[in-house]
């Protein structure tokens, strides 16, 4: 074989040298480029088909498929053990103080395991949505154990991928947590690993895909369009639909806080097809509520409701007051939008009462100025004045930033001064949107 295999061609080789062309198989054994780049293809460590080739390149192959088969079935079996004894060990760790982890890792090698590491590296990541700080904390729990595992039993490289992975994941729960400028070094650590790592494209998709999440959280919006547009072109060509769609949710983001909403109804119509719902049904019903927020948000009501009847069995599905406390809030907008005023009104104090009982305080100023747009519409001053005197208490005492504290005060000396109207409501309800995610974005009074 004259010709070097394609990299398409590397990613389907079987994990048995007797399944492969013989051809093939020739050109690897005498072809160090191409094994060198066999070896930076695979995620897992000390891959599986690694193994059996490097047992063909030093004894040759004519009688070792055998044994190369064993060796194969043996890691394969170990790291599945490894893996299944994760979650026991991850509890362990998380109920213990910092101080007794750090005993537990030094003293025991019942935790300096793969599937520990891979386990952890995952759970801060989701833990990271509901609790950044937590999150945080468990992805530098994954650095340590990185710093403990046996390197040349599982691959240098390959652990090089999830120490990068792990920064990766803790930039973005400090990113959750409003602090960009220590988001912003954990990406660059993530960076020095991930280039000492397997050169795997798949870790370079995930790893861009969420640096993307930072840089438009920064409004650094044409660095994060770049990168996102990289992790959909790279899961693509490595024939992943389902993490395409969830980069192609984050790029309709991106594109809908630089103001191009009209060109992120095609990205998520995209995007619902390529989500997988068995891997992750929260994830197709977000591109669908993303969908219908953006479809509301332009005014396009009718294709709004539509787009509610049909997602309805997927909200269903989800009853945590997450879920159901942003369906009444859409459904309130959708109902204002066709004019059924009473009705959106009824929705959104249902959705305000839900949103202070999670404590979530953004959500809650945003449906309590939806509120407040219909009062200031209908000259209603008394319910006007009532309930801008209920917000900035309330908000005073949650985790809100400065500017949007300015600007919800702001709101109540125009209603004190009975000069709210629905162009100031609409102003300071467009401001924070804009900055839930840019905190020193600042708030102009021009009262």
């Amino acid at each position: 074989m004259k010709i070097h295999p394609s990299e398409e061609v590397l990613r389907s080789l079987s994990p048995f040298p007797g399944e492969v062309e013989p051809q093939l198989l020739h050109h690897l054994v005498g072809c160090a480029r191409c094994r060198s780049r066999l070896e930076k293809l695979y995620a897992l460590p000390v891959p599986t088909r690694v193994i059996a080739f490097r047992a063909v390149w030093s004894d040759g192959y004519d009688q070792i498929f055998e044994r190369s088969r064993g060796l194969v079935i043996r890691w394969v079996r170990l790291l599945q053990r490894e893996r299944d004894e994760a979650p026991g060990l991850l509890r362990e760790l998380l109920g213990r103080t910092p101080e007794q982890r750090e005993i537990l890792l030094r003293n025991s090698e019942r935790f300096r395991t793969w599937g520990l590491l891979e386990l952890l590296v995952e759970q801060s990541l989701e833990i990271s949505i509901q609790d950044p700080r937590r999150g945080e904390e468990v992805g530098q729990l994954a650095l340590r154990v990185a710093d403990l595992v046996d390197s040349r039993h599982y691959g240098t490289g390959q652990v090089q991928d999830l120490r990068a992975r792990a920064w990766s994941h803790i930039g973005n729960a400090l990113r959750l947590q409003s602090d960009p400028a220590a988001a912003e070094i954990a990406f660059e650590r993530g960076w020095e690993h991930l280039e000492l790592g397997t050169g795997d494209l798949l870790e370079l998709a995930i790893f861009v895909d969420l640096e993307a999440s930072l840089r438009r959280s920064q409004r650094r919006f044409s660095e994060a369009l770049r990168l996102l547009k990289r992790a959909v072109h790279l899961f693509s060509k490595l024939g992943d639909p389902h993490r395409t769609g969830r980069s192609l949710i984050n790029l309709s983001l991106a594109l809908l806080y630089s103001g191009r909403a009209e060109e992120c109804v095609p990205v998520l119509q995209r995007a619902m097809t390529l989500i997988e719902p068995e891997l992750e049904p929260r994830l197709l019903l977000s591109a669908r509520h993303n969908l219908i927020a953006v479809l509301t948000d332009l005014g396009h009501f009718l294709e709004a409701q539509r787009a509610y009847r049909e997602a309805l069995p997927l909200y269903r599905a989800f009853p945590d007051a997450w879920t159901q406390n942003r369906r009444t809030w859409i459904k309130g907008k959708i109902a204002r939008g066709l004019g059924q005023v009473e009705e959106a009104e009824a929705l959104f104090l249902a959705a305000r009462e839900g949103f202070l009982t999670e404590g979530i305080p953004y959500e809650t100023a945003l449906v309590a100025l939806d509120l407040a747009l219909i009062y200031a519409e209908q000259g209603r001053t008394a319910e006007l004045k009532r309930l801008a005197a209920e917000m900035v208490p309330v908000f005073t005492s949650r985790q809100i930033h400065r500017e949007a504290l300015a600007a919800l005060s702001f709101f109540q000396r125009a209603v004190e001064a009975e000069r709210a109207e629905v162009e100031v409501v609409e102003r300071v309800a467009e401001f924070l949107r804009k900055a839930r995610y840019t905190p020193d974005l600042p708030f102009q009074e021009d009262l």
